[in-house]
């Protein structure tokens, strides 16, 4: 499978130093690459959430999650052509190009996730058949780390596993000369089956890293003290390709102020509340919202009661037990939503809250916001990221601050 990439260097430097296992670059932005257009499935965005954070998942969810155009149990691959008119029933897979390895280095498509530690990503040490379409990291005996082990696994059995590496890995042109790869041996068949993703970099905090004996540290933690900042940027995008900016703020890519609120660590995350919220034109609520900003998960999950809120302002609006969540008529007009950080409004426009028909050609919605229910806490997935520009600041004390993209 090809890798393409678009690098883009910031504040040139005049010199390139090496401090401990990092050569020094000041900044960089990395553009995510598109990989594939998908008919997207509300219900299976919400079994892949739950999943992830190792939540039980109910029956009557998998089977909306049947229904749907992809079937979450058998992932298929995409066919590498775009549907002559996408409109909102499709998304696309966007993806991030990611160097890896010394002696034999190959360039992998991996997801950009702030809701996990781990760096994985497919490997020589698994059966060709599980490679079947994938770029992968050639290991190097020589730099395996003895006794470690990694492994992800969900509920219903799916997941990876394998060893770790410590080998060089160069994202946007700075370079982790010894940064922890978990090498799969082993993948279940959701991920096999996609040939687009290559595994992930998770951008948590290092304590979510899953490796044992003795968990590793996240490539962003890795590399943080040589950039210009100790931070990066999510600039995520409304049906199109985003950016991550690392060591710098690019003020071309928001408007207005950034505000800055604190985030709680002591779980791995990058958690924070919010203090209220608005519905369309209507008056602030005050309600605190705690969660996580979370650019692995596609939806906005929020708690039960602020759901019900925005749904009773859109009309014919239901919460189906048949399609696994709050649907609507595609034709219905969506209001704003609005979250409240420090007193400053973050609003989403209504249009990005309707996700995608629940059936190819139907006139049923699926609605971006959904309930927390089961997962225990808040999720601002990329519903509400792609309205912003996002900077995680990993100083002494970690903040994470929003600032409207200029097109909203």
């Amino acid at each position: 499978m090809p890798s393409f990439a678009t690098i883009t260097a910031a504040l040139a430097l005049t010199a390139t130093v090496v401090a401990g296992p990092v050569e020094r670059r000041k900044a960089f932005s990395i553009e995510q690459v598109h990989k594939k257009t998908f008919a997207k499935n509300g219900a299976a965005a919400t079994v892949k959430t739950l999943r992830k954070f190792g939540k039980a998942v109910p029956e009557n969810l998998l089977k909306a999650a049947e229904i749907g155009p992809n079937n979450i149990l058998a992932v298929q691959a995409s066919s590498g052509s775009d549907p002559a008119t996408p409109g909102d029933a499709y998304d696309s897979s966007y993806l991030c190009p990611v160097t890896i390895g010394t002696t034999n280095p190959t360039t992998v498509n991996l997801d950009f996730d702030t809701g996990s530690g781990d760096l994985w990503v497919f490997s020589s040490l698994q059966s060709s058949s599980q490679l079947s379409g994938h770029d992968y990291y050639k290991v190097d005996s020589s730099k395996k780390i003895s006794g470690a082990t990694w492994k992800i696994s969900y509920g219903d059995g799916s997941g990876a596993a394998g060893t770790v590496y410590a080998d060089k890995v160069v994202v946007g042109g700075v370079t982790a000369t010894s940064q922890a790869v978990e090498a799969a041996t082993s993948v279940s068949s959701a991920f096999s089956s996609d040939q687009d993703t290559d595994g992930l970099l998770g951008l948590s905090f290092s304590t979510l890293n899953t490796v044992r004996p003795t968990p590793q540290t996240t490539f962003f933690d890795s590399v943080k003290s040589s950039l210009a900042s100790p931070l990066f940027a999510a600039d995520l995008k409304y049906h199109t390709a985003g950016s991550y900016d690392f060591g710098y703020i690019d003020t071309s890519k928001y408007t207005g102020a950034i505000t800055y609120t604190d985030v709680d660590t002591s779980q791995g995350w990058w958690q924070f509340s919010f203090s209220g919220y608005s519905v369309g034109t209507g008056s602030t609520v005050s309600s605190s919202i705690n969660g996580i900003a979370d650019t692995g998960t596609t939806l906005l999950y929020l708690p039960t009661a602020v759901v019900k809120a925005y749904y009773a302002k859109v009309s014919g609006a239901t919460n189906s037990a048949t399609y696994g969540g709050y649907v609507f008529s595609c034709s219905a007009t969506l209001p704003d939503f609005t979250l409240v950080l420090n007193g400053v409004k973050q609003r989403v426009p209504g249009k990005y809250i309707n996700y995608s028909p629940v059936q190819t050609g139907s006139s049923t919605c699926f609605g971006g916001i959904q309930t927390n229910d089961g997962i225990g806490f808040s999720i601002f997935g990329d519903i509400f990221l792609k309205s912003k520009y996002v900077i995680f600041d990993g100083s002494a004390t970690p903040r994470i601050g929003f600032a409207d993209q200029p097109s909203l």
